[in-house]
This record gives structure tokens, C-alpha cells and sequence, in this order.
């Protein structure tokens, strides 16, 4: 018989209890039960129906020690650390035709900078949220919120300890129906950086809410130059790109 979290939630006299499982388990395999595991974790016993949904498992202490791996997981991996992979998609060149029908000036080399540019901004995309995602991690932390790495609760991205529950996109539009439709009668706040609409910056929220003037896209701006920094491969940039060589050239040309 498989355990989930439904099954154990269901099963499980108390929260207390429930916490108990994950904390023994834990303790067994000599890692810390810590206040973001116990929080995220009460949130999912509060709210079962967005508890995560994990391989099978034979018994409790089996399935914390599968969620345990997932947060773990995605903590390792957040973007400052990772390596990001490069396209696995190849460019379809009637893009670039139906560019050049338009606009019939422009010459090979451009369509092909335009391509590279365009593959360049996508990848930069990519990890966007990631980086806002991590951004806010570390200003939130002190005001009891979060992350729930790894996807370690569903739909949600920040938990506070006082079970408040958080979805964060980068723009106001950055989000499908699907994922709109989640938050009908949940729990679940909504926060995003960006009005679509007016290009206007929603920092103020959290300014206003804790009184920290840590919360502001200049220190987001710096919180990025400085992961990329540390990090280069966080954006994953193909060898061939053209502009990566211009790049290249303009630092060999200031050193």
C-alpha cells in the first residue's frame, strides 16, 4: 500500500503528528527540521489539496524523505547556482523570410544577428523568474516567508510561518487561466513586479507592508548583475551566438 500526502494528512490524528513524521525523518538521516521545512509543511497540512504530489512511497517516513530530496533539490538548484542548459530547439528559418519580406533591406548578417538576438533575450526570460523568485527569498526570509523550492508545495511560491500563502509572477499578464484558476477559492495572494498595462513596478507593496526600502527594482537590477556575476552560466549563451563574440571583442578592446 503507497502512502501521499493525502493519505497521510487523512490519517494523521494532528498537525503536531504529521510534523513529528517529516522531523523524525529528518533527524534520521542527520539533517535539520528546519522552520521552512516545518512552515511549508503545516501550510500543506492546512491546505491538502495543494500538498505537493510525489513519487510513490511505502511508508510516511519514506515520503518525507522523498519531499525532503524535492526542496533540497530545488535549493541547490536556484539560480545562482545552477548551470542553465542551452536551447535544445533549433531556429526555424522561416522567421527569418518572413522578416525579410517585410522589411527586404536588410541583408544575411542582419537576420542572422536578429536570430541570435532573439534566442539571447528568450534564454534571458528563462530565467527571469528564477531570479525574482530568489531575489525575494532572500529580502522575505526575515519577515517569515519561505520559498518553496523544488516546487514543495503546488501553486504556491512563499509560505509565511503564519500559514499566509503566495503566488509571484513577473508581470501582471504573465500567467495563463489554468494557473489563474487555481487561486479561486484558495488561500493564495497574488504579488507581481510588473503592470502589464502601465509598465509601473508593484515593490511599493512590500515597502509599504515592512517599512524596508530593500524592496525596489535597483536592488533587484544589483541582485541580478551580482548572481550573473558570481555565476555566468546562469544564462545559458550558445557558442555561436554573434553577439556573445561582440561581446567578447568590446572586453578585449577595454582591457
Amino acid at each position: 500500500m503507497s502512502v501521499n500526502f493525502d493519505s497521510l494528512i487523512s490519517t494523521t490524528s494532528s498537525e503536531e503528528n504529521f510534523l513529528q513524521i517529516f522531523a523524525n525523518a529528518f533527524s534520521g538521516q542527520n539533517k535539520q527540521f528546519l522552520e521552512a521545512h516545518r512552515t511549508i509543511l503545516r501550510a500543506c497540512y492546512r491546505n491538502p489539496q495543494l500538498a505537493p504530489t510525489t513519487k510513490k512511497a511505502k511508508t510516511p517516513e519514506e515520503l518525507a524523505t522523498v519531499w525532503l530530496e524535492k526542496y533540497e533539490n530545488g535549493y541547490k538548484n536556484r539560480i545562482s547556482q545552477r548551470i542553465s542548459q542551452l536551447p535544445h530547439t533549433v531556429a526555424d528559418p522561416i522567421i527569418s523570410i518572413i522578416i525579410n519580406a517585410r522589411l527586404t533591406g536588410l541583408k544575411i548578417e542582419h537576420l542572422e544577428q536578429i536570430k541570435f538576438a532573439h534566442r539571447l533575450s528568450m534564454s534571458a526570460e528563462n530565467i527571469l523568474g528564477l531570479l525574482l523568485e530568489e531575489f525575494l527569498a532572500e529580502k522575505l526570509a526575515q519577515y517569515g516567508w519561505f520559498c518553496c523550492w523544488g516546487e514543495s508545495m503546488r501553486h504556491v511560491d512563499f509560505c509565511n510561518v503564519d500559514v499566509s500563502l503566495l503566488q509571484v509572477k513577473n508581470r501582471s499578464n504573465s500567467e495563463n487561466s489554468s494557473s489563474s484558476r487555481v487561486r479561486i477559492n484558495q488561500p493564495i495572494e497574488k504579488w507581481y513586479r510588473v503592470d502589464a498595462v502601465n509598465g509601473n513596478y508593484q515593490w511599493f507593496y512590500w515597502r509599504d507592508k515592512y517599512r524596508d526600502d530593500n524592496f525596489s527594482e535597483e536592488k533587484f537590477i544589483a541582485f541580478i548583475q551580482q548572481v550573473l556575476q558570481r555565476n555566468p552560466c546562469a544564462l545559458a549563451v550558445e557558442v555561436e551566438n554573434y553577439w556573445k563574440s561582440i561581446s567578447e571583442q568590446s572586453q578585449q578592446t577595454q582591457s
